[in-house]
């Protein structure tokens, strides 16, 4: 799953904030066409039209038609490396991801049914789910690099790897845990919750 963030959007001169408006409706047009009639049936000039754009400002975004089905939010990674590196000396690795990725899903809950039909559409289409996972375990592997750098390690080691992957994982179990009871809890509540037990060591629940 990309993340999507309106408050990483409202980031950045007025220039910037109107592309990344223009990318974000593209995408949301190709994941709801394609949810709708199947990634298969839908083409360039149906994405351009729902989002009220030319085919040649398609282009512009994205190099083939598949890629607006695969990745919601390009940015949102190099924003989650900023964060990462801009974020206070005194705080721990874990705590400095918590709060990169929470900024990002300041609007999970707004977010949600897009993610679902995202996710829906990747999983319909076996050639867009290899390319959702193999853009997945690159933002992942950068992001490993960007704690690597905070730490000062040259390469990139195990734990960094390791951090990258277990946040990730985190995420994913704050997004299906809380779409399943949603009525019981916040979103970030759930994030936040999620998090407070890795950074104590995951210890049992009590009996």
């Amino acid at each position: 799953m990309q993340l999507m963030s309106e408050r990483g959007a409202a980031g950045g001169g007025l220039r910037e904030r109107k592309k990344r408006a223009t990318r974000a409706a593209l995408a949301e047009a190709a994941v709801r066409l394609a949810a709708e009639h199947g990634a298969e049936k839908v083409t360039v000039e149906a994405i351009s039209a729902a989002a009220g754009v030319s085919v040649r400002t398609f282009f512009n975004y994205f190099d083939t038609r598949d890629d607006a089905f695969v990745v919601i939010d390009a940015d949102a990674g190099a924003r989650m490396r900023r964060a990462v590196l801009d974020a206070p000396a005194g705080l721990s690795p874990l705590e400095v991801l918590r709060g990169a990725m929470a900024a990002e899903l300041a609007e999970a809950e707004q977010q949600h049914e897009l993610w679902r039909l995202h996710a829906e559409v990747l999983h319909a289409s076996p050639h867009l789910l290899a390319r959702g996972v193999g853009a997945h375990m690159a933002a992942e592997a950068e992001l490993a690099q960007a704690i690597a750098e905070r730490l000062g390690d040259a390469g990139v080691g195990l734990y960094p790897r390791l951090l990258a992957a277990v946040a990730g994982t985190a995420v994913r179990t704050s997004v299906d845990h809380w779409s399943a009871h949603q009525e019981e809890a916040a979103f970030l509540d759930v994030f936040h919750e999620v998090f407070s037990l890795l950074a104590a060591g995951l210890p049992a629940p009590p009996a």
